[in-house]
């Protein structure tokens, strides 16, 4: 008897957050290629086929395996008003035993920016990370002056922890990024600790 998974999805306000189809190509491929000036210096270089079905294949299979491997949660941010592909987020490098963590990245697209999908986003994957995969610490990182990003974070209840020297090559070159976590049971800044 042949049993199948259940695909994760993750539910908020206005979007449903799942992972990728192949049926998704066009509209992936079509939003970061209108999206690039905004992507691009936040992003590593993209390798010269970054927008071809084939990548986007590969993409697609990875982000099967890497779920169903629990290593990655990456989802597409569809507006369900009108099925609209808006960004992507990824809980990526998930580990387990004794340290229960993982790491999120995301992108919007240009047309999208600004509205708070992202930072919807970002609260309903930290609530699943936290709840239904039983994560306690999430980490992210950007660049200094990324403060679009910074702000989600800071508004999703990520913490500031400092900086890691040539974190991550960014548009052709190695960076700095400002580390920020977000955690479970979070008693950072608390004084009633005993």
């Amino acid at each position: 008897m042949l049993t199948f998974r259940r695909r994760p999805t993750v539910e908020t306000e206005r979007m449903t957050l799942r992972l990728p189809v192949h049926a998704d190509y066009r509209a992936w491929s079509s939003l970061r290629e209108a999206s690039a000036e905004h992507l691009t210096p936040w992003e590593p270089v993209w390798a010269h086929d970054h927008l071809s079905r084939k990548a986007f294949t590969n993409r697609v299979y990875w982000a099967g395996r890497a779920e169903a491997n629990g290593t990655a949660l990456p989802l597409l941010l569809i507006r369900r008003e009108d099925q609209r592909l808006l960004g992507a987020v990824t809980l990526d490098n998930i580990r387990r035993g004794p340290v229960q963590a993982g790491t999120i990245g995301y992108w919007i697209g240009a047309p999208f920016a600004r509205r708070g999908y992202m930072k919807e986003a970002v609260l309903a994957v930290v609530h699943y990370a936290f709840t239904t995969l039983d994560l306690s610490r999430i980490e992210s990182a950007c660049l200094p002056e990324n403060t679009p990003s910074r702000g989600v974070l800071e508004k999703c209840g990520f913490k500031y922890e400092g900086v890691a020297q040539s974190y991550l090559q960014i548009n052709g070159r190695w960076r700095n990024h400002v580390l920020y976590a977000n955690l479970r049971n979070d008693r950072r800044g608390r004084t009633d600790v005993g």
